[in-house]
C-alpha cells in the first residue's frame, strides 16, 4: 500500500501539473475558442485552487448553474453552497466579472452613442443581464449624444424596481444632460416589456419633454437577449 506523500501522491501531482500545462498551452495557442466552457473555467480555478484537480469542480459548477456566464454571475452565497468553493475562488470569479464590466464601460464612456450602439448593448448586458434582482440604470448623454455618465438609480426585487421619474430628471439637469437612455434588466431572462414598463417609460418622457430632455430609448436586457423600445416602435 502506498503511503500519503509517497510515489502515488507524487504521481497524482505530476499528472495534475501536466494537465494544467497542457490546458494553458492550448489557451495560449488557440485562445478561448479552442476550449469548451468547462476547460476555460478550469483555467480560472487554477489560480485559487493550486493543488486539486479542478475538472470535476468546473463541470459541477456548470451543471448546477447552467452556463459559463451564469457561474461567474452567481451570488457568493450560492457559490458557497458548492463543495470545494472557498472565499479565494469566489473573489477570483467576482474579479473576472468586475474586469469585464470595467472593460465594456471604458469602451462606451465619452463616445457618441449612435456610433457605438453595439458596445452600449454589450456594456448593459455585461453589467446587468445576469443580476438576480432588477436594476434600473440611466445613461446620460450630452447635446452631441456622447455618453457622459452611467449610473444605477435603483435596485429592486426579482420582478420589480421602484422608479422615481423626477429623480431621474433632476439628476439629468445636475449633469447638464440633454438626452437619456433608460436601461433595466429582467432577472427572469425574458426581456419582453411589461405594461408597467411601458407606462413608466411614458411617464418619464412626459416629465422630461418640457425641460428639453429627450428619452432616446429604453432598453431591457436579460439572459435571453435585449429589447429596444425605440427599435420596437414603442417610443
Amino acid at each position: 500500500m502506498l503511503k500519503p506523500g509517497g510515489a502515488g501522491a507524487s504521481g497524482d501531482a505530476d499528472h495534475r501539473e501536466g494537465h494544467r500545462q497542457r490546458l494553458k498551452e492550448r489557451f495560449r495557442t488557440g485562445g478561448a475558442d479552442a476550449m469548451p466552457d468547462y476547460e476555460l473555467l478550469e483555467l480560472l480555478l487554477f489560480r485559487s485552487i493550486p493543488r486539486r484537480d479542478t475538472k470535476k469542480l468546473a463541470k459541477d459548477l456548470l451543471g448546477r448553474f447552467g452556463t459559463f456566464a451564469e457561474v461567474l454571475a452567481t451570488s457568493p452565497a450560492r457559490l458557497r453552497e458548492v463543495s470545494g468553493i472557498g472565499e479565494a475562488t469566489i473573489t477570483d470569479l467576482k474579479l473576472i466579472v468586475a474586469a469585464a464590466q470595467r472593460f465594456t464601460k471604458v469602451e462606451v464612456m465619452h463616445r457618441p452613442v449612435l456610433s457605438s450602439w453595439s458596445a452600449i448593448i454589450d456594456y448593459c448586458r455585461t453589467a446587468m443581464a445576469f443580476e438576480a434582482q432588477e436594476h434600473f440604470r440611466i445613461l446620460f448623454l450630452d447635446k452631441s449624444n456622447t455618453l457622459i455618465a452611467a449610473e444605477v438609480q435603483q435596485r429592486g426585487t426579482v420582478d420589480h424596481t421602484p422608479v422615481y421619474p423626477r429623480e431621474i430628471i433632476k439628476r439629468a439637469l445636475e449633469l447638464s444632460s440633454t438626452a437619456i437612455i433608460l436601461v433595466h434588466n429582467h432577472p427572469s431572462g425574458d426581456p419582453t416589456p411589461s405594461n408597467a414598463d411601458l407606462r413608466m417609460t411614458r411617464e418619464i418622457i412626459d416629465i422630461a419633454r418640457p425641460l428639453g430632455i429627450v428619452i432616446h430609448d429604453h432598453v431591457i436586457v436579460g439572459r435571453k437577449g435585449h429589447v429596444s423600445f425605440k427599435g420596437k416602435g414603442l417610443i
